[in-house]
């Protein structure tokens, strides 16, 4: 699938123009410029035309020299890191869109880019955006044919001729047909700021992928990242860091912590990263609640252990399983992004993970385990009566959902069910992934099927 990059200065409405043709609103979009610093990638998918790969960039910032200026606010200090991720992405793609502003027109900006990525003899479209009436076409469009490009007036917010640029643009594609992408592992990365959650994904790619600073919140778009191990891939989502909800001031920052919780939702397992050196805190329990009460998979990731004397790596490690306690079954991985140690381990154990998760076990074993359970260990009397228990059966996955059906639900006290799910856990080889159980109250036990004698 080939990819196609947009490219543009800051604030001109790149991200919202992702969001549209994706149909997601993955990208973080806000009326403070420079938003988006990471390059972010995305699927179009508009029939009839072939399906395109497109990657959002950071406003670029050159001046008529091609030298890097200063740029707003928002992207201040990243710039030059912008545009080597944008570089990058003209590399990587055969078509280049270049976002310029209508309403605002013409600017030494756009000049200076549509210079610079002339040298790269790949077709170039320009999408003039904020042009949100076809009368106004003429008047908003006219001026930005001085750039020498293609150009087609456009309104990403009002959805004003995308069609007419996802054409034009598949025009210039050497595919003919649809390819649906094999499935990928999805994980989403969740953490405090700083914590090293880019740091990781530049380790595993073994490139400078995510932009990486010395101080808090350089991530601020949820990023897909894929990386290829062989035939498998893997799509690794950086979230922004998430703060304490009293820390979180900037409307902009409270849109980055929602798109972080929401992506946990929508993958196959999160990675909770930690801080070694600042050691478990209040905000990752919280973190690590929210994930285990959902009954979302996750590994919990101490990053940043070569920091750590190796005579106080077992200290670290015994005060990590007594804090995290709150969630048993989630394994804790210790690892350090800078020198790659414990790395390599990390991505079978979310294979592990989501293999557990889906998990169908035929009905038969299911009753055979639950006639074990109760031989070995019989519920107590509660209110002078023991429940007794008539079959299980698993009616969901993801994650293995089990409900029992007992004669009265609410005899069976919290310490059994915990006895039930650890012993359903070791009998089926559920260590790690999530799993629901549920007691549900009936009077007859279902009817065995079979030849009478």
């Amino acid at each position: 699938m080939e990819y196609v990059a947009l490219l543009g200065r800051p604030n001109v409405g790149k991200s919202t123009l992702f969001n549209k043709l994706i149909r997601s609103n993955r990208a973080i979009t806000h009326d403070i410029p420079g938003v988006t610093r990471d390059r972010i990638e995305g699927i179009v998918r508009r029939y009839p035309y072939p399906s395109f790969k497109i990657i959002d960039t950071g406003g670029v910032t050159l001046d008529e020299r091609h030298e890097v200026q200063e740029g707003p606010l928002g992207i201040q200090g990243f710039e030059h890191s912008i545009l080597q991720h944008a570089i990058k992405a003209i590399e990587q793609s055969s078509v280049l869109c270049l976002v310029v502003d209508g309403k605002a027109g013409l600017h030494s900006m756009d000049k200076a880019i549509a210079e610079y990525i002339r040298v790269y003899n790949k077709p170039v479209l320009i999408a003039v955006n904020k042009v949100d009436g076809v009368e106004l076409e003429d008047k908003l469009c006219s001026e930005f044919y001085e750039l020498g490009f293609p150009l087609l007036g456009i309104s990403a917010e009002h959805n004003v001729h995308l069609e007419s640029l996802v054409e034009q643009i598949t025009s210039h594609l050497s595919q003919t047909e649809i390819q649906e992408e094999p499935y990928s592992l999805k994980i989403a990365l969740l953490g405090r700021p700083n914590v090293g959650k880019s740091s990781f994904i530049n380790a595993l790619l073994g490139e400078e992928r995510m932009i990486v600073q010395d101080y808090a919140g350089t991530t601020r778009d949820s990023v897909d990242v894929t990386i290829e191990q062989g035939d498998e891939k893997f799509i690794f989502v950086d979230t922004a860091g998430v703060r304490k909800r009293g820390k979180i001031e900037e409307s902009l920052e409270r849109f980055s912590v929602n798109a972080s919780i929401k992506s946990t939702t929508k993958s196959d397992i999160s990675l909770l990263i930690v801080d070694a050196v600042e050691g478990i805190t209040q905000q990752d329990k919280r973190l690590l609640a929210l994930l285990y009460e959902r009954k979302l998979p996750c590994i919990v990731v101490v990053n940043k252990i070569d920091c750590i004397q190796k005579k106080l790596r077992r200290e670290l490690e015994k005060d990590c399983e007594h804090l995290l306690s709150i969630a048993s079954t989630v394994p804790i991985r210790y690892i350090s992004a800078l020198t790659k140690e414990g790395i390599d381990a990390i991505l079978p154990l979310c294979k592990v993970i989501h293999n557990e998760m889906s998990l169908r076990v035929p009905t038969g074993q299911l009753n055979r385990c639950l006639e074990g359970i109760v031989y070995k260990h019989q519920p107590p009397i509660v209110r002078n009566s023991r429940p007794r228990f008539f079959y299980m059966t698993q009616p969901e996955i993801n994650p293995p959902t089990f409900v029992i059906f007992v004669s009265d639900s609410t005899r069976i006290l919290d310490s059994y069910a915990r006895y039930v799910e650890k012993h359903i856990r070791e009998t089926f080889g559920i260590d790690h992934a999530p799993i629901r159980l549920h007691f549900r109250s009936s009077h007859t036990p279902r009817k065995r099927t079979g030849r009478k004698k």
